[in-house]
C-alpha cells in the first residue's frame, strides 16, 4: 500500500510540471502583442517598452518560464491587470464558489445514481432497468444551460421560490446563501447522474459475471448479500475513478452553469478575463483548475484499493 501511494504521488509531480509548462506556453500562443492588448493602440513606443520589461516580455521565453514558475511556487500568481488585486486570492475565492456547487451536485448525484445503476444491472433487461437506462440517457442528451433556463423560468419566474439574478455568499448568509445554489446544483446534479448511473451499472453487469460472485450464489446467500457485500466493492472501482474525473471536468466547464445563473465562480472569472484579456488571471485560472484535475485523480488513485482489493495485493 504505501509502495502504491509513493507511485502515484511520484508520478503526479513530473505531470504537474509539465502543466505548469503547458498553460505558460499556451499563453503565449495567443496572436497578438499582450503590452498592446492591454495598453491600447494609442499607446507610445516608450510606454509599451516600460510595460513589456515589467511583465518580462522583453526577456528570452526560457527565462521568462524561470521566473513565472518560481513566483507560483512562492505563492505569487502576479496581479490583474482589470482590477488591479492580487490573482491567487482572487481565484481562490471564486474557486471555493465553484466547488461548492460542484462537490454537492456530484456528491447527490453518486448518492442516487450508484445504488441505481447496480440495481438496474441486477434486474438487468426489466422494466425498471430500460426506465433507468432511458432516463440517465434522457438526462445526458439535455444541455445544462437549457436545463438551467428551464429552472430559472420555472422555480424563479413562474413559481418565485428561488433568486433568479445575483449571489450571497454561504459564509454571510447560510440560508440565502443555499437558495442561490439550489437551481445550479441541480442541473449538475441532474446532467451527471446519468453519467454516474451508466457506468454504475456497466461496471456491475461485468462483476456480476465473475466467478467468485456464481460461487457467493452457490453458498446459498441472499441476491442483496451477493450484490452489497460482494459486487459493490469490486463493481465501485471503475465508478469511482469516473467521479474523479468529473469532479475536474465540472470545475473547468462550471462557466456555462455560472453565466446562466450570475454565479461569481472560477468559470465566470476565466470567461471575463479571457474577454479583458487579463493574462495573469487567464493563466492563474488555467494553472488552477489543471493543478486541482491532477490533485483529485491522485487523491482517488490513493483511495482506489479501499473500494478494489487487488490493487492492495499489488
Amino acid at each position: 500500500m504505501i509502495r502504491f501511494a509513493l507511485t502515484r504521488i511520484g508520478m503526479a509531480v513530473p505531470t504537474l510540471l509539465i502543466v505548469a509548462l503547458s498553460v505558460f506556453f499556451l499563453i503565449r500562443l495567443i496572436p497578438g502583442d499582450p503590452a498592446s492588448l492591454m495598453l491600447g493602440d494609442l499607446a507610445d513606443p516608450a510606454s509599451l517598452a516600460d510595460l513589456r520589461a515589467r511583465l518580462g516580455l522583453d526577456r528570452p521565453m526560457p527565462v521568462q518560464f524561470a521566473i513565472w514558475f518560481s513566483n507560483v511556487v512562492s505563492g505569487d500568481f502576479g496581479t490583474s491587470i482589470s482590477t488591479g488585486q492580487p490573482v491567487l486570492p482572487l481565484i481562490m475565492q471564486r474557486f471555493w464558489t465553484s466547488a461548492e456547487i460542484v462537490l454537492a451536485a456530484v456528491f447527490f448525484a453518486s448518492l442516487v445514481a450508484v445504488p441505481a445503476g447496480m440495481i438496474a444491472a441486477w434486474r438487468q433487461n426489466s422494466l425498471f432497468d430500460v426506465l433507468l437506462v432511458g432516463s440517465a440517457t434522457f438526462l445526458l442528451s439535455i444541455p445544462t444551460f437549457w436545463l438551467g433556463l428551464l429552472f430559472l423560468l420555472f422555480f424563479g419566474l413562474k413559481l418565485g421560490w428561488l433568486p433568479v439574478v445575483g449571489y450571497v455568499s454561504l459564509s454571510q448568509n447560510l440560508t440565502g446563501g443555499l437558495l442561490y445554489l439550489v437551481m445550479p446544483i441541480m442541473t449538475l446534479f441532474l446532467h451527471e447522474i446519468g453519467v454516474v448511473m451508466r457506468m454504475a451499472r456497466a461496471s456491475t453487469l461485468e462483476v456480476l459475471r465473475l466467478d467468485y460472485i456464481t460461487h457467493a450464489r452457490a453458498k446459498g446467500l441472499s441476491e442483496s448479500a451477493v450484490l452489497w457485500r460482494h459486487a459493490f466493492r469490486n463493481a465501485f472501482g471503475p465508478t469511482w475513478t469516473l467521479i474523479g474525473l468529473l469532479l475536474g471536468n465540472l470545475l473547468g466547464g462550471i462557466a456555462v452553469v455560472e453565466t446562466v445563473f450570475t454565479i461569481p465562480g472560477l468559470g465566470r472569472l476565466l470567461v471575463d478575463s479571457i474577454f479583458a484579456r487579463d493574462y495573469p488571471v487567464i493563466q492563474g485560472c488555467l494553472l488552477v483548475v489543471a493543478v486541482v484535475y491532477v490533485l483529485v485523480n491522485l487523491v482517488v488513485d490513493l483511495l482506489y484499493p479501499i473500494f478494489d482489493p487487488r490493487v492492495t495485493a499489488q
